[in-house]
């Protein structure tokens, strides 16, 4: 359901990936390992759709996605793809389920529905007594739980995670990479996470690692 041929992306004189194939079927989760630097956050942002490449192309369920005008890419990546990073991002001034119902609200879906699929995401990830709390009443965990929910809300084809468990503490890390895994089997996504910690990565269906702007073969 992905298909990227032939990135590149530099930055000033800076090469940082150098021709890259990736392809994700349905269903799977792939983790992206590798030192810093080696290329792995931007080639998920240009997956992602957040940044474009030099060269090359992305097909995601069969859209060449940058071949959209700006506005139907953006159209195309609230509804088929979300996103988890590092620092949730979670908007301080309001509530869990408010966080979570945004993307919902930008693709459209009215207010009463939006809540009520919010609700039941939060629930189903164990913080059906927190929906009323803001992100600083929540401990780390809880947090990226939210966050989460929140890149679910539209029913996405692939989520993207950048380091999603990057600030947590070993066993919370464990419980954000299980959940993956539970999501991907209760609803069917394709995950793609980068990763710094391989013990983690492991867990996934591939693990793929990269080293100066290439996959290590």
């Amino acid at each position: 359901m992905i298909q990227a041929t032939g990135i590149t992306k530099s930055f000033g004189p800076v090469k940082v990936l150098r021709g890259i194939d990736f392809h994700a079927v349905d269903h799977e989760v792939i983790s992206i390992v590798g030192a810093s630097g080696a290329g792995k956050s931007t080639l998920l942002q240009i997956l992602g759709s957040l940044s474009r490449p030099d060269s090359g192309k992305v097909l995601i369920d069969g859209t060449d996605i940058f071949g959209l005008s700006s506005d139907a890419l953006a159209d195309f990546r609230n509804r088929h793809i979300g996103f988890v990073f590092q620092f949730h991002h979670l908007l301080p001034e309001f509530t869990a389920l408010e966080n979570v119902m945004i993307p919902a609200l930008i693709a459209r879906t009215s207010a009463s529905d939006a809540r009520r699929r919010a609700s039941e995401l939060l629930g189903s990830l164990g913080l059906g007594h927190r929906t009323s709390h803001k992100p600083s009443e929540l401990s780390g965990g809880e947090q990226q739980r939210v966050a989460i929910a929140r890149a679910m809300i539209n029913n996405p084809s692939v989520i993207f995670a950048d380091e999603p468990s990057g600030n947590l503490d070993s066993h919370t890390k464990k419980d954000i990479h299980q959940l993956f895994f539970d999501l991907r089997d209760r609803s069917g996504q394709t995950f793609i996470i980068v990763t710094h910690d391989r013990d983690l990565a492991s867990m996934s269906d591939r693990m793929l690692e990269m080293r100066d702007g290439l996959f290590c073969l």
